[in-house]
């Protein structure tokens, strides 16, 4: 058995991704709100409170944090849950795929959060121009742009990271945008594949295919081409619009998640100003993924 990370920074496609992986090999396009995602984020309390035996609401984030690796390397090797309800993360062939917005930090004991080589065999980690980042968590979230600019360059940023009530997930540091593309790439633990959500669009197939490879998965073009088609962004918003999708706002919220899904579309939602303010903090990750020299597919 082979584990995986799908790493991202919100909004940068993970969803998109695992709807791709979720529609191989099938007949007619997955259910957006039966993707097996309660059994496949990090940050999931169940399988820590089973594996810990008492409930994470216990303890702080930082306590967490210290037992996070020991959870996380038993479900990456496979270790079976006392609890029977509780289902191991998706899998295709041997190969599990774990999704998680964690950027890769470590404990005050000097040891990866997310268990290092023993809770995983590599990652794949999908990046996005930050701009179009920035206005996608803005919809998402519903705050104002300069927010959303605020929340993805600080270096502090969180999700769940409240300490005045028990958030549904295990606290998730994220670091900057450039900060958390960083952590993943040069840790030193397992090779990475890096996804950009550009290249995805505008050609999946052959994205596709090349991450299943690292993966060391086989699928033929014709399996892929099913899937990106089951996939296609259009269809999902559809599905969305029909029956409501489980990782969008909150009920009752008039935001949709999924938005536009264009590549560059930040050039409408973005004044100049605050485009400025993300290239500028965030230049050296932008540099390294070509967003600084227009490349956008």
């Amino acid at each position: 058995m082979r584990t995986l990370w799908l790493a991202s920074y919100p909004k940068s496609g993970s969803t998109w991704f695992r709807i791709l992986l979720a529609n191989l090999g099938q007949s007619q396009p997955v259910d957006i709100n039966r993707l097996p995602e309660d059994r496949g984020i990090a940050s999931a309390r169940a399988p820590f409170d089973d594996l810990m035996l008492f409930p994470s609401g216990l303890l702080t984030h930082e306590e967490c944090d210290r037992l996070r690796p020991l959870v996380h390397q038993a479900v990456g090797r496979g270790q079976g849950y006392v609890d029977p309800s509780i289902m191991p993360p998706p899998r295709i062939g041997d190969t599990a795929f774990i999704k998680t917005h964690d950027a890769y930090l470590r404990t005050c004991d000097d040891v990866p959060v997310l268990g290092g080589r023993k809770a995983a065999d590599g990652a794949i980690l999908i990046v996005r121009d930050p701009r179009d980042v920035a206005a996608s968590l803005s919809h998402h979230m519903g705050v104002d742009l300069d927010t959303a600019i605020d929340f993805m360059t600080a270096e502090t940023s969180a999700l769940c990271g409240r300490r005045d009530f028990q958030p549904q997930q295990l606290r998730q540091r994220l670091s900057s945008w450039a900060g958390f593309n960083a952590s993943w790439r040069d840790q030193q633990d397992f090779a990475v594949q890096v996804i950009r959500y550009e290249d995805l669009q505008r050609d999946p197939v052959e994205t596709l295919i090349s991450a299943l490879d690292f993966a060391g998965l086989q699928t033929s073009r014709a399996e892929a081409e099913k899937a990106v088609g089951f996939a296609r962004f259009e269809a999902l918003k559809g599905q969305e619009q029909t029956q409501g999708f489980r990782e969008a706002a909150p009920r009752g919220a008039a935001r949709s998640f999924f938005r536009r899904g264009v590549a560059g579309g930040w050039r409408d939602d973005l004044t100049p100003l605050q485009a400025a303010r993300i290239e500028q903090s965030q230049s050296a990750g932008m540099e390294q993924y070509g967003y600084l020299r227009g490349v956008e597919g």
